[in-house]
């Protein structure tokens, strides 16, 4: 039995795609089932709530060999403690008393780099918390990913342009969430790996700076896309007018400082960590589909 947590959401919902045909028996664990489409409600057994949840938790690993970890963004959390220990206690718990075999995780690049990186700190915390239940334990640990361009689409569309508190000149490396969601399901249908908290970097084919980004959407939408540098303050001021608490504003703010500073080139690439998806592929393949299909003009 396998257990995955937001199964509707960027990453679990490629993740569950990738397991329904291994004839394995599936459980997803969703806050809003109605969000699941037939296709899927036919082959998964499907357990409503939150995987922050005792109840919902320990209810959904009861009899698990595996389960798909991910805690889900709340940008009105109190704390970042609440975000992602608090959120993962019962998780925790639940892996203990049901006797979970084996946990994939996603998490951040950046362990023992920058003594504050905010959001990816807390993150890192989280997997250490994971590890002392005693379960097989894997993190994949990811940068930014190439995904997030899809909150620019109108932007890149109307404006061609596209924003990032992250320098412009920095090369970095980015990752498709679909090869995190590749990883992520070929570990929970091997049983045979263990270890406590080993860590699995996804880098991406290759480091790239936003001024790379922006060429190579431009040779793919063949219309010229350029990179706005936004200062973190800008940043961090837009989402606290939409609403991101203080200490979501603040964990945002120090992760921004630290990518800037190299958080993320601190991994070294090796043939394991550098997946397959390209961003030209990816912006091929995703970005550019959704941009002919925004219908938003300004």
């Amino acid at each position: 039995m396998i257990v995955i947590t937001t199964p509707t959401g960027q990453i679990g919902s490629q993740v569950l795609e990738n397991l329904l045909d291994s004839g394995e028996p599936i459980r997803v664990l969703v806050r809003d089932p109605s969000r699941l489409s037939p296709r899927i409600h036919d082959r998964v057994e499907v357990i409503a709530g939150s995987h922050g949840d005792s109840d919902v938790i320990n209810k959904a690993c009861a009899g698990a060999d595996a389960v798909f970890w991910l805690a889900p963004p709340n940008f009105r959390t109190k704390s970042l403690d609440a975000l992602y220990l608090d959120f993962a206690r019962p998780a925790c718990e639940a892996f203990k008393s049901q006797g979970v075999k084996r946990v994939v995780g996603v998490s951040a690049l950046g362990r023992g780099v920058i003594p504050n990186a905010g959001l990816v700190s807390a993150s890192l915390a989280m997997d250490d918390l994971i590890a002392t239940t005693g379960v097989n334990f894997r993190a994949l640990t990811a940068p930014s990913f190439m995904d997030n361009l899809l909150r620019e689409v109108d932007s890149i569309k109307n404006q061609g342009v596209f924003h990032s508190p992250l320098s412009g000149d920095r090369k970095l490396p980015t990752c498709a969430t679909r090869d995190i969601a590749a990883v992520a399901a070929e570990l929970l249908l091997d049983d045979s790996w263990s270890g406590r908290h080993d860590e699995v970097p996804i880098l991406g084919p290759e480091d790239l700076s936003n001024e790379d980004m922006a060429r190579i959407m431009s040779e793919v939408l063949e219309k010229p896309v350029r990179f706005q540098y936004v200062p973190v303050e800008d940043y961090t001021a837009a989402l606290a007018e939409n609403g991101a608490s203080d200490a979501m504003v603040r964990g945002m703010a120090d992760m921004i400082v630290a990518k800037n500073q190299g958080l993320d080139n601190a991994e070294p690439r090796t043939p394991r960590s550098t997946t397959p998806t390209s961003f030209r592929q990816w912006c091929e393949e995703v970005l550019k589909p959704a941009v002919l299909a925004s219908t938003t003009l300004r």
